[in-house]
């Protein structure tokens, strides 16, 4: 003990601080250590902050996050892209992005969809284009606008329709392909051009975040004053099964 305390006291000032400081570390080092080992045990949660991201990058196949509890939505009115009979009682308002591959599946559910609850239901087709994964989405769907611009409805769902399926489709044939259901190649190219689709595109965008779409395809199922959210890329059973229970 005479030892230790002689030791002490024939250390400066200033090598008593650091060895005082080293001890105070270690000691510190020490019981963090044990903290972090109880809460790993228990299984704690050792993120750091809020990482929620209000900027949609992630295509979706059907694993999103809880939805939110209230979803804000903006009426459909005669303006919206819609497939089905405008009376139908149940309405499904889809997010999507045109080169999301979880997309293209959820396209061919919604379109089976619409043929066997023909009447029954209709479908509103709303932009959501993940520029940072798909940088080509944003500019196909301002043509699909400038396509619905010039030849209404019955134009917009083809052309849509071959833009979701064809892969093949380079940025250079949109005119080409247009000019194919109809639509003057010119005009559309004038209005392409121009970018008057920019900002509806970004809107519809907007909408489906405000909405609670953080990743495509996102859908909501309008019935009555229920609003039901599909996350993701469901299979046809799912939300088959989904709109049974609100028909029956």
């Amino acid at each position: 003990m005479d030892e230790k305390k002689n030791f002490f006291e024939n250390l400066s000032s200033k090598s008593a601080f650091k060895v005082g400081l080293l001890s105070g570390l270690a000691i510190m080092f020490v019981v963090g250590f044990f903290i972090m080992l109880g809460l790993l045990l228990k299984g704690g949660d050792f993120s750091l902050g809020n990482k929620t991201n209000n900027n949609p990058t992630v295509a979706n196949n059907g694993d999103n996050a809880a939805a939110p509890t209230v979803i804000e939505l903006k009426d459909i009115t005669k303006d919206d892209w819609m497939r089905g009979d405008k009376k139908a009682k149940l309405t499904i308002v889809e997010f999507s992005d045109i080169d999301c591959p979880y997309c293209v599946k959820f396209h061919e559910t919604m379109q089976k969809l619409s043929e066997d609850y023909k009447g029954k239901i209709n479908w509103v087709y709303k932009h959501f284009p993940l520029t940072s994964l798909h940088p080509n989405a944003f500019k196909k769907a301002e043509a699909a606008e400038c396509v619905g611009d010039l030849g209404g409805n019955d134009k917009f769902w083809p052309f849509l329709d071959k833009l979701v399926t064809d892969k093949t489709i380079t940025m250079d044939k949109l005119a080409e392909v247009a000019a194919t259901f109809g639509v003057n190649a010119t005009k559309f190219q004038e209005c392409y051009d121009s970018g008057k689709m920019t900002s509806k595109v970004q809107d519809m965008a907007d909408q489906a975040v405000k909405a609670g779409g953080r990743g495509t395809p996102y859908s909501v199922i309008i019935f009555d004053n229920q609003k039901t959210p599909i996350n993701g890329a469901l299979p046809y059973e799912q939300v088959k099964a989904q709109i049974d229970a609100l028909l029956k």
